[in-house]
């Protein structure tokens, strides 16, 4: 379709929905995304992958439309760990956000707390185990953090995002339920040590020169102990704070980590990494590969706090999955 003024407005597929336990909050980001896409400058057709569905005859439409660019507001597994973005390499169709590896590291939280440990950044402690043996011997499991961690300690999936199935633990009782709540989301968990400080996020955009770290925010959950599902998706949930009130050396660390957890990961066109500050020491909880893109969500709230609008840090992603394509 041209516009009033004769160019050709670029074909935008906005991917949403998907089959991971993060279906609502991508179509509330794709809807957010289609809003706010700028009309003059792009044709948008909206892909609604349903939860349960076979995901192949999208890809099939995606060909026969011939979309220039495909904008991924997919979140969790099948959307943001590069299951999605293999089959758009093949297909040859640009998209926003990270490639195949950096995707599938994000999503892995063993994997990438390895790596950020590596690269000398700061994560809290740490074991994996799988859900089966945790079914076998709950005891030798829970024993085992208790030894290591004391309560509370942290109990999760160890991929998946939003908070899903995410837990503090107090007493044995709360991590067997805890450990059976996450086996719903994934076959791997995680036990974590639980450090008690400041949640910030971070966001990392990449910009023509090179990766930019965003203002970080503070989070202060109103209703929760944490910044778990409710309390990133309901407004009011939380008191949000861009900058956040820290001291400007924290700042800058916070800032610093969320730029070589990006450049660990191989991460482009977007990231925001969640952390807690304790002691003066900035612990890496994850990387999101793919950040919300709702009403309420961080990276675009960032984004606003250095003047950068919701529609123009569209249209940087946008660019930003152009120019990775022509590389």
């Amino acid at each position: 379709m041209a516009t009033s003024s004769g160019y050709k407005k670029l074909k935008v597929a906005v991917l949403m929905g998907g089959k991971s336990s993060e279906h609502e909050v991508s179509l509330k980001s794709g809807e957010n995304i289609i809003r706010s896409l700028n009309q003059d400058r792009y044709d948008i057709l909206p892909f609604k992958i349903e939860k349960d569905g076979d995901i192949s005859p999208i890809f099939v439409a995606l060909k026969e439309e011939k979309i220039g660019v495909a904008f991924i507001a997919l979140h969790g597994k099948y959307g943001e760990d590069g299951v999605i973005q293999g089959i758009l390499e093949a297909a040859g169709i640009p998209y926003t956000g990270s490639g195949v590896l950096a995707s599938a590291l994000g999503m892995d939280k063993i994997r990438s707390s390895e790596l950020f440990i590596f690269h000398g950044l700061a994560v809290p402690k740490f074991f994996a185990f799988a859900h089966e043996n945790f079914k076998k011997n709950p005891t030798s499991v829970i024993g085992r953090a208790i030894q290591e961690f004391g309560f509370p300690f942290v109990i999760k999936p160890s991929d998946g995002g939003s908070s899903v199935g995410v837990t503090i633990a107090k007493n044995t009782e709360e991590a067997k339920t805890a450990a059976q709540n996450a086996s719903h989301f994934s076959r791997s968990l995680m036990i974590q040590e639980y450090v008690r400080g400041d949640e910030v996020t971070c966001g990392v955009l990449d910009t023509e020169n090179a990766p930019i770290a965003l203002p970080p925010t503070q989070i202060i959950p109103k209703t929760g102990k944490f910044f778990d599902y409710e309390a990133k998706y309901t407004k009011g949930a939380t008191k949000e704070i861009t900058p956040p009130r820290l001291p400007e050396q924290i700042i800058k660390k916070i800032q610093d980590a969320a730029l070589i957890a990006h450049k660990v990961l191989g991460c482009s066109g977007f990231s925001r990494t969640d952390m807690i500050v304790s002691g003066g020491t900035v612990y890496i909880l994850e990387t999101n590969t793919i950040p919300g893109m709702t009403e309420t969500s961080l990276f675009p709230q960032a984004a606003k706090a250095i003047g950068i609008s919701f529609p123009e840090l569209l249209d940087k992603l946008i660019d930003s999955a152009l120019k990775k394509k022509r590389k």
